[in-house]
């Protein structure tokens, strides 16, 4: 690839070693589209490739751009390109109430703090809950932290989010609330799950398999293959646990 990074998500032969172990190998990929999933079993790398993409990690080798930046040397320009859904909220929450943890971000950015609260208040009251401003992050419902987080992302604009399986841990009401609320946003979407199901609707799925593409394209292609092998897969070890 050439020096120049397009929009978007852009990695040019990324490498992360953790613990001695390569977890991402030497990946290459141009990430444009609205709604991307990224698909892979327990251990195939997804929350690292998602760590790398938001600058938490630097690659061993290779590099990251994205919107032009590099998301781990300019944590500035990566406050306004990219926003983060933790499959656990409270992995993400700083502070101890609703109107600091809002006002945060936008802090981090450069808003001084009293205008800061005040935009956090006008979300609140455009949200319908005004009532929630005060109150202590401890007092809300899994479901209601993990909203608190969206919000407190969205105030912020970034112009991609990521989303490490969003539905975890969240009842059935609750995730249909938050897929609406999802499939209406603007942002770019990038979401990482082990679950087929939560990206039949995006443009593109790359499923990750041992920190590498195993395959890249539209749901129909990708999430039927995806499925046949982890079916596969699972005859495979039920038949091996019975054979010892």
């Amino acid at each position: 690839m050439s020096d120049h990074a397009p929009s978007g998500i852009w990695l040019d032969q990324a490498t992360v070693r953790l613990g001695g172990r390569v977890v991402l190998d030497d990946l290459s990929l141009t990430l444009t589209e609205a709604r991307i999933g990224i698909l892979g079993r327990n251990g195939s790398g997804k929350t690292t490739l998602l760590r790398l993409i938001a600058g938490l990690v630097a690659p061993d080798a290779g590099r990251v751009r994205v919107e032009g930046a590099d998301p781990f040397a300019d944590r500035k320009a990566a406050l306004g390109n990219l926003g983060i859904l933790f499959q656990n909220p409270d992995h993400q929450i700083l502070f101890p109430t609703v109107e600091e943890e809002l006002a945060f971000g936008l802090v981090q950015q450069g808003l001084p703090q009293p205008q800061a609260l005040e935009r956090a208040h006008r979300c609140l009251a455009e949200e319908g809950r005004s009532h929630w401003a005060q109150a202590p992050v401890s007092t809300l419902s899994q479901g209601q932290r993990h909203y608190l987080c969206l919000l407190a992302v969205l105030l912020m604009q970034p112009r991609t989010i990521l989303l490490d399986e969003p539905f975890a841990g969240l009842d059935l009401p609750t995730q249909a609330r938050l897929a609406r609320r999802l499939a209406a946003l603007p942002q770019r979407l990038v979401t990482i799950t082990h679950d087929p199901e939560a990206l039949s609707d995006c443009d593109r799925v790359l499923w990750l398999e041992a920190g590498r593409i195993a395959l890249d394209g539209p749901p129909a292609q990708v999430l039927p293959a995806f499925t046949a092998e982890m079916a596969r897969i699972g005859e495979r070890d039920a038949d091996a646990d019975l054979a010892g």
